[in-house]
């Protein structure tokens, strides 16, 4: 289900880089993103998806109350945009290391799940790059940054829709390659 978060993510991102002077962006779909994966995430775990579970995190919970004017996070920094901005980064670089231990953990499964978190480690890193970059005054730059993060989640988003599609078509007539990659980690192999 990364496809839907990584969606919104980069809605997020194109809302915050568009040539729109006065911007609305209602964080209320952020923050049900968040409620959806954790209703994803028990029903993961109910089958006995562990790493299903695990990966169903709450960054758009999170990232929708920094951004709701309800919770107070973005008027705490009241005119202090730089302190803000290196805030986001961190945040971002937070789950930039977080994504990473999804992305090693993804190794012995299948192509198509390391695609995705290797999508998402990208998206997440060039939006705190992005984040950074604005509060040192760059903003060119950090509306490039944005828009390559922006890239890398549409791809994630795009290798979810088609993990997702491969799952449905599972018992069907027509099976999609995931690539296993399981063979190359000893680990992973039953034992005899």
């Amino acid at each position: 289900m990364p496809s839907s978060s990584t969606i919104d993510l980069k809605n997020k991102m194109s809302a915050a880089t568009s040539d729109v002077e006065k911007q609305t962006v209602n964080e209320i779909p952020v923050v049900s993103v968040g409620a959806r994966k954790t209703l994803g995430a028990g029903w993961e775990l109910s089958v006995g998806n562990g790493f299903a579970y695990t990966v169903f995190s709450l960054f758009y919970a999170g990232y929708g109350a920094i951004l709701t004017p309800a919770f107070g996070v973005v008027a705490a920094y009241g005119d202090n945009v730089t302190e803000l901005n290196n805030a986001l980064g961190f945040f971002m670089i937070m789950w930039t290391v977080f994504n990473l231990v999804f992305l090693v953990a993804s190794l012995p499964t299948n192509l198509v799940y390391i695609l995705i978190f290797f999508f998402v480690e990208l998206g997440f890193l060039f939006v705190a790059a992005s984040y950074f970059a604005v509060a040192d005054g760059h903003p060119a730059a950090s509306t490039a940054l944005k828009k390559a993060g922006g890239v890398f989640c549409f791809l994630s988003g795009l290798t979810g829709w088609y993990l997702e599609f491969a799952l449905l078509l599972n018992d069907s007539i027509v099976e999609l390659p995931l690539c296993d990659t399981s063979r190359f980690f000893a680990k992973s192999r039953k034992r005899e």
